[in-house]
């Protein structure tokens, strides 16, 4: 007798890594296996190495051929403010949800933490940051670094859509003499796509290394002292996930269950990746293929989603992180200084998209505020813990944006919303 699809789905082989995955990490974690454990980094990393390969690419081609294909989306600026009003909104909720958590359980006042281990973060949130990630250093975004152990090429996924946008309106404009090359780039879009299905099958194994690798290798013994910290920030993220985005689902008149069917895949990933870049080109597919939204509107929305749209980390955690910073060095917060938490936190995603992290946002809200970047330091410790959460809820919030705005806009394919009964992306 053969299995219910719902039990063979992607979305069950995601579930199915996730369990063996902590299997294999209690098992690298309390024994001398450490081939093992050395084996389960290399996998997953290599995992998120292949996911982040295809992200330039993928952004470029779909960027250029969307451009030429704008006829078939009409109010395309209507689009991207729609698209940023509600960054802002989730963003804005987000945020409050983080001050109430942080101010009602004081993680700062009850924790143990040693004070000596205080110090300032190598890197800090600059309200530049944004305009100087926006502006290309080069033609492809694409940034070398040389160390001791060899060279690294980087790639910031904002200049790689101004770059995009600025030569598909070029080609455009261009008229008959550039049809080659738009044709050339719908091509090259089309194999992209065929080879990023083949990466996300292997999702399953990458989830299983990843998860395995967090639980033999991440600092839990870290939790002894921060333990309110880290659950205050889960309770937080919690809110948002299973609360705000089923108020907002349900507001548009989405179905929210069908919605966290076909996005889970994502929010997994999200979770043991820790990467939103490197879970961009499995999302921009998911909302493509699972969920209707048009491929040339999510070309766009999705990679500045996956830049700028952080409410784990733009705005739970800073919030929380800000509050905790105040009360472990005894300083009160008045109503101006909420005031300004929320301010950072909608707009603060965008002006630290040069140097993403939750750390660097961290300091520009510490900064803004007048708190002790030293702070930073007492949070270290638990980072890759609590990054886990923030990323999830980053992806997932992302595809609810693309969405919402789809559905707002009545350019949802409700057929192809209709045929996503599993939730996992088509295949190619």
């Amino acid at each position: 007798m053969s299995l219910p699809k719902w039990a063979t789905g992607f979305g069950a082989q995601v579930i199915y890594g996730l369990i063996i995955g902590l299997i294999l990490g209690f098992i690298a974690a309390g024994s001398d296996v450490e081939w093992l454990s050395g084996l389960l980094d290399w996998v997953g990393g290599t995992y998120v190495q292949l996911l982040k390969l295809l992200i330039p690419p993928l952004v470029f081609t779909a960027v250029v051929t969307s451009i030429a294909n704008l006829r078939q989306v009409s109010n395309a600026a209507r689009l991207a403010v729609q698209t940023l009003v509600w960054f802002a909104i989730t963003a804005f909720f987000s945020v409050i949800i983080g001050i109430v958590v942080g101010a009602v359980l004081k993680p700062g006042a009850n924790s143990t933490v040693d004070a000596a281990e205080a110090a300032e973060p190598s890197t800090t949130g600059s309200w530049m940051g944004f305009l100087d990630s926006v502006v290309p250093s080069n033609f492809l975004g694409l940034t070398a670094k040389v160390t001791e152990s060899g060279a690294s090429v980087n790639f910031n996924v904002l200049q790689i859509l101004v770059v995009s946008l600025l030569i598909g309106v070029a080609a455009v404009k261009a008229g008959k003499s550039a049809e080659p090359f738009i044709k050339f780039s719908e091509s090259l879009l089309k194999v992209v796509q065929v080879v990023l299905w083949w990466v996300i099958r292997l999702a399953p194994i990458g989830t299983a290394a990843l998860i395995g690798n967090a639980v033999a290798t991440y600092g839990w013994e870290a939790l002894s002292n921060l333990g309110q910290f880290v659950l205050a920030i889960y309770i937080g993220l919690a809110l948002v996930i299973f609360v705000l985005y089923p108020i907002v689902l349900a507001a548009n008149k989405i179905n929210v269950v069908e919605f966290f069917q076909r996005v889970w895949p994502v929010t997994a990933l999200g979770f043991v990746t820790r990467s939103s870049m490197g879970v961009m080109p499995v999302n921009q597919r998911t909302v493509e293929q699972s969920m209707g939204v048009p491929s040339e509107y999510a070309s766009f929305a999705m990679p500045l989603g996956a830049a700028t749209k952080m409410d784990g980390c733009a705005s739970i955690y800073p919030a929380i992180a800000a509050l905790f910073v105040a009360q472990f060095y005894g300083v009160d917060l008045g109503m101006m200084d909420y005031l300004l938490i929320v301010i950072v936190s909608v707009l603060g995603s965008a002006a630290t998209a040069g140097t993403t992290g939750a750390t660097v946002m961290l300091t520009l809200t510490l900064s803004t505020l007048g708190l002790p970047l030293a702070g930073v330091g007492l949070l270290l410790a638990i980072e890759p813990i609590i990054d886990m959460g923030r990323t999830a809820v980053n992806v997932t919030g992302q595809a609810v944006v693309a969405a919402v705005v789809s559905t707002r806009e009545k350019i949802l394919d409700k057929d192809v919303w209709d045929a996503g009964k599993e939730a996992a992306p088509a295949a190619a």
